[in-house]
């Protein structure tokens, strides 16, 4: 479980976020809210702390922050790894994989052949089903259900389309090389029709995985509503290796139309700023959302790592943990229809923080300035400052002195920037130490920010979430400090509120 204690030899064992017990995880799969529970499937290897073996691992949660582990779901075998994929509740028990009186959920998978089986170094799609409510589950016998003979088609998310067009399932998933999403229609989720292909289209530096597709609405109105496409690519992010980006527009049960398209085709690399992105942090990755979420909520979690040195951070016996859960929205900002994200979780149920340290009304100058009472390795930090003469102005959070990650605005630049150059272990991997960026504007004046603090991670949430930036770091078990900092001037914390969650 999450919210257990760190020791001395596992000092990054996050308090807020998921980690499997001692194997190695990566992207989240069949994500799900099914009979009361929130699902949380993802790749894991069961044998090692390193990418291999790729299974099917498996926790369930009641309030998207206290997970338990189970067993693993779905396991390779001799024949293929078990690659990313998505859950449906068959309800109308469409697959015939249970009874018109206790339906199905269905996995859709992407099955990876081995050498020397019937389809070597294929990738396709194949089935499994569970009757006890995603515990267990049985391989259909046969799979696969869709193969396009190629060596990168992969993770395939299924949604319920209920439209115009009619009523059936609609799988996304990428060629992944290509740039391209294929979307594919099916009655019973073993004979799949193809619809349409998407793209490519803005980023494209990296191949294409885990797309998603759902509709939101704008603004909160369910008679304005907009289908949003997520596609993560590897690498290619706007600071460097794994990333997320999406497009709004429309889909009429067959083809899906992006109104936020920057670029067609291959992109112009100058323009990688103006793309949509899920986040700007170098850790946030393989993001989808969850079905059958109560009250139509969109929730979404991201694999917290970068390609770039995944096998390599420095956790034992585990390694990588899994984003927050967000609740994202749909907002109309000036013309332009935004991804908006919030943590979904209610901390309460982690217990009763510790008292909060606040301060308001104060204006800080050159240098850094440490709040006395305010260290801890597990907080949310909520500030709201307006800027003065300073060139720079931010926190400092996981600080000693001589470590810490500076989390800073630049307005004349109109950036958000998190430092981690001086953030604890960083030499286990040349591209982990950076200063990485994202455009952001002022809010009556004002800039407004909620960083949740994890003993391995720091997510940004800046502008009541218009902008999101989420970071690993490992820094020191004793360095706990939290600073405010200016450079070249002045500015003004109108308020910061910091509580305490371990």
């Amino acid at each position: 479980m999450t919210a257990a204690s760190a020791t001395t030899a596992d000092t990054f064992r996050p308090a807020l976020h998921y980690t499997a017990r001692n194997t190695w995880l990566n992207d989240p799969n069949g994500l799900i809210h099914h009979e009361g529970v929130y699902h949380l499937y993802y790749q894991n290897n069961p044998l090692d702390n390193v990418w291999g073996n790729m299974s099917w691992g498996h926790a369930t949660s009641p309030d998207l922050i206290t997970w338990t582990e189970h067993p693993v779901a779905i396991s390779c075998d001799g024949e293929e790894d078990i690659f990313s994929g998505s859950i449906v509740f068959d309800r109308d028990n469409t697959s015939g994989f249970g009874t018109d009186s206790a339906p199905p959920l269905v996995a859709v998978y992407t099955s990876a052949f081995k050498p020397g089986t019937a389809h070597p170094g294929i990738q396709a799609q194949s089935l499994a089903y569970s009757r006890d409510g995603g515990y267990t589950w049985t391989k259909h016998t046969a799979n696969p259900v869709l193969n396009r003979g190629s060596a990168e088609f992969r993770d395939p998310k299924v949604i319920r389309y209920d439209g115009d067009a009619g009523s059936y399932w609609v799988m996304v998933a990428v060629e992944a090389t290509d740039f391209q999403v294929v979307l594919y229609k099916s009655e019973d989720l073993k004979s799949w029709e193809l619809l349409s292909t998407f793209g490519p289209a803005n980023a494209t530096g990296g191949v294409w995985e885990c797309p998603d597709l759902f509709l939101l609405p704008v603004d909160g109105d369910p008679e304005n509503l907009q289908w949003v496409l997520t596609v993560n690519l590897n690498p290619g992010g706007p600071n460097n290796g794994s990333a997320g980006q999406y497009f709004v527009g429309d889909f009429d049960g067959t083809t899906f139309t992006s109104t936020t398209t920057v670029t067609e085709g291959l992109q112009d690399p100058a323009r990688l700023g103006d793309y949509q992105w899920l986040d700007w942090g170098r850790d946030y990755y393989a993001a989808v959302s969850f079905s059958d979420v109560p009250d139509g909520r969109r929730l979404m979690i991201g694999w917290m790592n970068n390609w770039q040195y995944a096998n390599e951070i420095p956790t034992s016996p585990w390694r990588s943990p899994m984003s927050l859960v967000r609740e994202v929205s749909l907002r109309n900002d000036d013309g332009i229809l935004r991804l908006v994200q919030q943590v979904a979780a209610d901390l309460a149920s982690l217990g009763e923080p510790t008292p909060s340290f606040s301060l308001a009304a104060v204006e800080i100058s050159d240098g850094q300035h440490l709040l006395g009472g305010a260290a801890g390795s597990v907080q949310r930090i909520e500030l709201t400052v307006t800027p003065g003469t300073a060139e720079e102005f931010g926190l400092v959070v996981r600080g000693d002195g001589a470590e810490g990650t500076r989390i800073g605005i630049r307005p004349t630049e109109s950036r958000i920037v998190v430092d981690r150059r001086e953030s604890g272990q960083t030499d286990f991997h040349g591209s982990f130490a950076s200063i990485d960026t994202a455009p952001i504007r002022t809010t009556d004046g004002s800039y407004e920010l909620t960083v949740y603090v994890d003993r391995c991670s720091v997510e940004v949430f800046a502008q009541e979430g218009q902008v999101t930036l989420t970071e690993l770091i490992f820094p020191s078990s004793t360095s706990t400090d939290v600073s405010l900092y200016a450079a070249g001037g002045t500015a003004t914390i109108n308020n910061l509120t910091i509580t305490q969650y371990a």
